[in-house]
C-alpha cells in the first residue's frame, strides 16, 4: 500500500449469455490474461430470476427490465472474478462502451457487439453487450459477495507478479 491506497484490486465480470452463444468466451478471457490480470474466480452458471434481480437491483421498475431479466436468464453465463492493479479501471478499458455502437474498435463490445442500445430497446430487448463488469470498487466487492463465496476464490502468484505488484 503506498500512500494508503491499494492498488491490488478485485472486480467481477460476467460473460452474459450473448457471448457463450457466440463462442466468444475463449478470446475474452484471452484478453484480460494478456493484460496480466489474475483470474481469481471462474465458474459458469445458469442465473435464477431471483439473481438476476438481486444483481441488477437498481434497474427493477424501469422500462428495459424486463428485457434484462429475461436476456440474463435465458441460457448459461460465465462469471469471473479478476484481480490486478487497479484492475477496475483496467477491465472497463478493455470491455469499452456499453453502448456497442459507441465503444471503440479493440475493445471487446468495439469487436464483438455490432448493434446500438436504440435499436434493442425498440424491440422491447436487453441490449446485447455481452459483458458486465463492475463500475466501481464498492461494486465489485457487492457484486462479487452476490455471486461467489469466499471459498470459490483463489490466492495465487504468477511469476511476473514480481514486475508489476
Amino acid at each position: 500500500m503506498e500512500n494508503g491506497k491499494d492498488y491490488l484490486q478485485r472486480t467481477l465480470v460476467l460473460l452474459k449469455p450473448d457471448a457463450v452463444q457466440r463462442g466468444v468466451c475463449g478470446e475474452i478471457i484471452h484478453r484480460f490474461e494478456r493484460a496480466g490480470l489474475n483470474i481469481v474466480g471462474l465458474k459458469m452458471l445458469n442465473v435464477s430470476e431471483e439473481l438476476a434481480r438481486k444483481h441488477y437491483s437498481a434497474h427493477i421498475g424501469k422500462s428495459f427490465y424486463k428485457g434484462l431479466e429475461k436476456f440474463i436468464t435465458e441460457s448459461p453465463l460465465i462469471a469471473i472474478v479478476l484481480e490486478g492493479v487497479e484492475v477496475i479501471t483496467t477491465v472497463r478499458k478493455l470491455v469499452g462502451s456499453t453502448d456497442p455502437s459507441q465503444a471503440m474498435p479493440g475493445t471487446i463490445r468495439g469487436d464483438f457487439a455490432h448493434h446500438t442500445n436504440e435499436s434493442r430497446d425498440a424491440k422491447g430487448l436487453a441490449t446485447a453487450n455481452l459483458i458486465h463488469a463492475s463500475g466501481n470498487e464498492k461494486e465489485a466487492k457487492q457484486e462479487i459477495a452476490l455471486w461467489f463465496s469466499e471459498n470459490e476464490l483463489m490466492n495465487y502468484s504468477k511469476i511476473d507478479d514480481k514486475y508489476t505488484f
